[in-house]
C-alpha cells in the first residue's frame, strides 16, 4: 500500500524542526506534497513514523528546503536498508 508522509515543520529559537510525522494511505501517491512511500504492513508504517521522529527530534534546519530533503533523503535511506535486510539472495543460496 502507499503512503503519503506528511510532518510539521515549525520555527524554535535554533532553527526549523520537524515534527509529528504521520503516513496516510492513498491510492495515488502526490511527491509534490510530501514523502510518498510503498509500504508492506501498518506495522511496518508505524515503525517508519517512529524512526523519523526519534531521528529528528534534535535536529534543525536553516530552511524548509533543507529540512524537506533531509526528511525525504532519511526515508529513502530507510527503505534501502529495509529492502536490504528483507530482499531473497539470488537463487539457489536459501
Amino acid at each position: 500500500m502507499y503512503y503519503q508522509l506528511r510532518w510539521k515543520t515549525l520555527p524554535g529559537l535554533r532553527g526549523l524542526s520537524c515534527s509529528e510525522f504521520r503516513a496516510e494511505p492513498t491510492p495515488h501517491p502526490d511527491p509534490e506534497r510530501g514523502v510518498a512511500v510503498e509500504l508492506v504492513s501498518e506495522a511496518e508504517r508505524d515503525a517508519l513514523v517512529q524512526a523519523l521522529e526519534q531521528q529528528f527530534a534534535t535536529q534543525r534546519f536553516s530552511n524548509t528546503a533543507a529540512a524537506f530533503e533531509a526528511v525525504k533523503s532519511s526515508v529513502f535511506d530507510w527503505m534501502a536498508r529495509r529492502d536490504r535486510v528483507w530482499s531473497p539472495g539470488p537463487p539457489g543460496e536459501n
